[in-house]
């Protein structure tokens, strides 16, 4: 196939990728590539809704007060001020594009707010329970009809080319052109030309043996950016959602931080709180504490299962305010207004990844990172609840002014993917058995709580697994499912070594072997 040409690639089409689509679309050519359809990603499961300094008892002061405090001295004052005053601007575009959020007449920002854990006020501004579908459906429908915007679904990228990998003889160039895309119906490798490359697949949840993230968070921007060159930072915090939905029949079902913001209580099997014996905040203790409660909970009584209980609330209110929620417990036999509801930790948000600046700029000359794949600062050493798809606005709207201001240049003629010197697979049995050995292991060694051995081991079968799959990846032609276990082995040996430097317990990364807090917080960051 002929090579593509647009201004921008954008591969991933989540939150951060769809806002900067739609921010360069009035004068530049953009493709967005996405592995499955345009509307599969982790900011179309987000449930809570985002945060803000919207009503007149709040200020971006507060905000930054409260991210500050979750983050646990990692998080850069300066980016996290820059991201709570942009905050109502980002939410104020979101409006205008016809995001229905919830009204709420009483309140005088015409908008229903809610409060989730780790925050001062209600600031959480949210459609019901089902924040980011409706923002995604909102802002993709947009995207798909524009016309400057190239939508291509069931895309697998592969990998960034950059002047080094082309093997020119200026060492020092050190520019991203594109990017190698496999066209997963077809079968085929696209080449894709781009005066600016945007990475914004989001996270690496899919690592995990359980997750709250869709299929799709399989760490590939975070991967592609560190094989072609990027720093990563952080990578150690893994943030865990303490409340996954805990049933047979519930795949990656998450119950939103409101429904404790709203009075949910967690209790363990005799109808028993436990949360006041952890932390004074209680249920409302930043996601770090509540998870490792429920997890020291679990173990220490042999449970399967921890319960959240709202039950006191009347029916119609929960009915009303988390409406998707009781549908699917409803689906699956449990009345949430009348039963409390099995939970569970599970892999939620990667706090690290490519490190970038207040524009989205990578290492690599027109190489952008933005939204769960990017490190920017704002986290820290644990997020802050509904601070993500935030970050994902502000920043696809920063990336976007920077962008436009790049000067015009003409496409570069790329070499096509070279499939010559390999054949099909002849045992595909290998890529699912790795997958599954992965995230078990990294579930059981790499998990809420990490001990020195328990990495040691970890890292031993990262090794191994890097070694058949490079085999793998050299002989035989590439598949979605190849493409996705090669970034997760990678990312999950850059969780490792992360954690393995990190010589203390902060935020979401404790450590049985290093359990004090050292007296200067350091971001970790690798470098090839």
């Amino acid at each position: 196939m002929s090579q593509l040409d647009f201004d921008t690639l954008i591969i991933g089409s989540g939150l951060a990728g769809l806002t900067l689509a739609l921010n360069l679309a009035q004068t530049k050519k953009v493709c967005l590539v996405t592995k499955r359809a345009l509307l599969d990603s982790a900011s179309g499961w987000a449930q809570g809704g985002i945060a803000a300094a919207l009503s007149q008892e709040d200020s971006p002061d507060a905000h930054i007060r409260d991210t500050l405090a979750a983050g646990a001295g990692l998080c850069d004052e300066a980016v996290t001020r820059y991201v709570a005053e942009n905050g109502p601007r980002a939410i104020q575009w979101l409006i205008t594009q016809g995001v229905p959020f919830t009204r709420d007449q009483s309140n005088e920002t015409g908008y229903h707010l809610t409060r989730e854990g780790g925050h001062s006020v209600r600031r959480v501004i949210h459609a019901a329970d089902t924040t980011g579908q409706a923002v995604q459906l909102t802002l993709g429908e947009k995207a798909r009809t524009h016309p400057n915007i190239t939508v291509l679904e069931r895309h697998v990228a592969i990998d960034l080319i950059t002047g080094v990998k082309l093997g020119h003889p200026d060492k020092s160039d050190n520019r991203c052109y594109g990017a190698y895309v496999l066209d997963s119906t077809a079968g085929r490798v696209d080449t894709i030309a781009a005066h600016s490359t945007v990475l914004a697949t989001g996270g690496a949840g899919k690592v995990y043996l359980y997750t709250t993230n869709p299929d799709t968070a399989t760490g590939d921007g975070i991967a592609m950016g560190w094989r072609a060159g990027c720093r990563i930072a952080n990578m150690e915090f893994i943030q865990f959602h303490p409340t996954c939905l805990y049933h047979p029949h519930a795949k990656s079902f998450l119950i939103s931080e409101a429904v404790r913001g709203e009075g949910g209580l967690l209790k363990l099997p005799d109808g028993s709180r436990f949360m006041p014996w952890h932390d004074e905040r209680a249920e409302l203790a930043p996601r770090d504490i509540v998870a490792r409660a429920i997890d020291f909970e679990m173990k220490k009584r042999g449970l399967d299962c921890v319960y959240l209980d709202i039950s006191h609330k009347p029916a119609n209110f929960l009915q009303e305010h988390f409406p998707n929620i009781y549908a699917r417990c409803l689906e699956l036999g449990i009345d949430i207004t009348k039963q409390p509801i099995p939970v569970v930790p599970a892999a939620h948000y990667t706090c690290g990844g490519i490190v970038t600046g207040w524009d989205g700029k990578t290492d690599l000359d027109n190489l952008y990172a933005i939204g769960e794949t990017a490190h920017t600062g704002l986290h820290g050493a644990n997020r802050l609840a509904s601070n993500s798809l935030l970050e994902c606005l502000v920043f696809g709207q920063a990336a976007a002014t920077d962008i436009l201001r790049l000067p015009s240049m003409p496409a570069v003629q790329l070499p096509q993917w070279d499939e010559s010197r390999v054949t099909d697979a002849d045992e595909e049995i290998v890529i699912s058995h790795n997958w599954d050995e992965l995230r078990r292991f990294m579930w059981d060694y790499v998990g809420i709580v990490r001990t020195n051995k328990r990495l040691q081991r970890a890292q031993h079968r990262i090794k191994l697994l890097h070694e058949e799959i490079s085999e793998y990846y050299t002989n035989f032609r590439v598949t979605s499912d190849l493409l996705e276990l090669r970034n997760l082995v990678d990312t999950a040996d850059l969780i490792v070594q992360s954690a393995m430097l990190r010589h203390e317990s902060r935020g979401l990364h404790f450590s049985r072997d290093y359990p004090d807090l050292l007296p200067q917080a350091r971001n970790t960051v690798l470098k090839r």
